[in-house]
C-alpha cells in the first residue's frame, strides 16, 4: 500500500493505478477505523481494482463547541489495517494540503440537508460537502462507498454528485453493528462502561419505533415515545427523532412509501446517530 500527502503524489499515484484501465474506488474517512469502514473497503474492492482510502479529520465540519481536537487519530494503525484489508492507496493529506492559504469555496447543497444534522449542527453539511468534493476531484474515483449509518450525509452526496455531473458511482453501505445492536461509530470510544450499557437504547427505541408505525401506529405519538424512551435510558438530551422519506428527507407523517427512522441523541459527552429502514417493502 502507497502512502500518499501531497497532491502531485496522489495525481501520479492515481495515474500508475489507471495505466491499465482498471477502476478506482473510494472510501473516504476520518480515521480511528473500525469495521464499519472495513465493510466499505470490502464493498469497494467488490466494485474496482483498486481501493483509495483518504483519512482527513476535517476541520470545516466541526462547530467551535464540537470534538474536532478530541477526535481519535490513530494513523499508524490505521494503516496497518487498511494494509492488511487490501488497499491499494492511502490519501493522508494534511490541512494545509487540503486548505491551502487564501482557500475560500464552499459548496451547499440544500434539501436533504435541511433539517435533522442540518439544524442540529449549522455548517456541518457544507464542510462535508467541501471536503468530499475535493477528494472527489483529487482521487477522480470511478465509485465511492459511505456508510448508511451517516444516512443524510450518505443523501446529501447523491444529491451533490448528480446535481454537479461528477459521473461518479455512489454507493451506500448498510451500517455495521455490535452484537447487542449498538452502530459501530469511531466516537463510541469515548463511552464510560456505563454509557456503552446504556447507548443500546439508541437502536432498540429505533426499532421498537419503527415496528410500530409499520402497525399502523400514528407517527407523532410513536416518536414521542422513542425520544421519552432514550431520556428514561440516560440519555441527557435528544436532537431528534424523525421519520423521513428514505429519498428526499422530507418529514413523514404517514408511512405510504419508503421512509428512514432517525435519531441523535447525547450521552453523557458524545453524541452518537443511527438510523434505520421503515417500510422497505412499501412501492416507492
Amino acid at each position: 500500500m502507497q502512502t500518499f500527502r501531497e497532491i502531485d503524489e496522489l495525481r501520479a499515484g492515481m495515474t500508475a493505478l489507471r495505466a491499465g484501465g482498471e477502476r478506482i474506488a473510494l472510501v473516504p474517512t476520518m480515521g480511528a477505523l473500525h469495521a464499519g469502514h472495513m465493510a466499505l473497503v470490502a464493498e469497494a474492492r467488490r466494485r474496482a481494482a483498486h481501493v483509495v482510502v483518504s483519512i482527513f479529520v476535517n476541520p470545516t465540519q466541526f462547530a467551535p463547541n464540537e470534538d474536532f481536537d478530541a477526535y481519535p487519530r490513530r494513523e499508524a494503525s490505521d494503516a496497518a489495517l487498511l494494509r492488511e484489508n487490501g488497499v491499494s492507496a492511502l490519501w493522508a493529506p494534511g490541512v494545509t494540503v487540503m486548505y491551502p492559504q487564501g482557500f475560500a469555496s464552499s459548496i451547499h447543497v440544500g434539501g436533504v440537508t435541511e433539517g435533522l444534522d442540518g439544524a442540529a449542527r449549522p455548517g456541518h453539511f457544507e464542510g462535508v460537502a467541501t471536503v468530499v468534493a475535493k477528494l472527489f476531484g483529487q482521487v477522480k474515483p470511478d465509485v465511492a462507498c459511505f456508510g448508511e449509518k451517516d444516512y443524510q450525509q450518505l443523501a446529501m452526496i447523491r444529491r451533490m454528485a448528480t446535481d454537479l455531473d461528477m459521473g461518479i458511482e455512489i454507493v451506500g453501505v448498510p451500517t455495521e453493528r455490535e452484537a447487542d445492536g449498538l452502530a459501530l461509530s469511531s466516537r463510541n470510544a469515548y463511552l464510560s462502561a456505563d454509557e456503552r450499557a446504556r447507548a443500546v437504547a439508541l437502536p432498540r427505541a429505533l426499532g421498537a419505533a419503527a415496528k410500530a408505525i409499520e402497525a399502523g401506529a400514528a407517527v407523532d405519538a410513536t416518536l414521542a415515545d422513542a425520544r421519552a424512551a432514550l431520556i428514561t435510558a440516560g440519555f441527557g438530551s435528544v436532537d431528534y427523532v424523525a421519520l423521513c422519506d428514505a429519498d428526499s428527507l422530507a418529514p413523514v407523517t404517514r408511512l405510504e412509501r419508503p421512509a428512514r427512522l432517525l435519531a441523535a441523541a447525547r450521552i453523557g459527552a458524545t453524541r452518537l446517530i443511527d438510523n434505520i429502514p421503515v417500510g422497505a417493502g412499501l412501492a416507492s
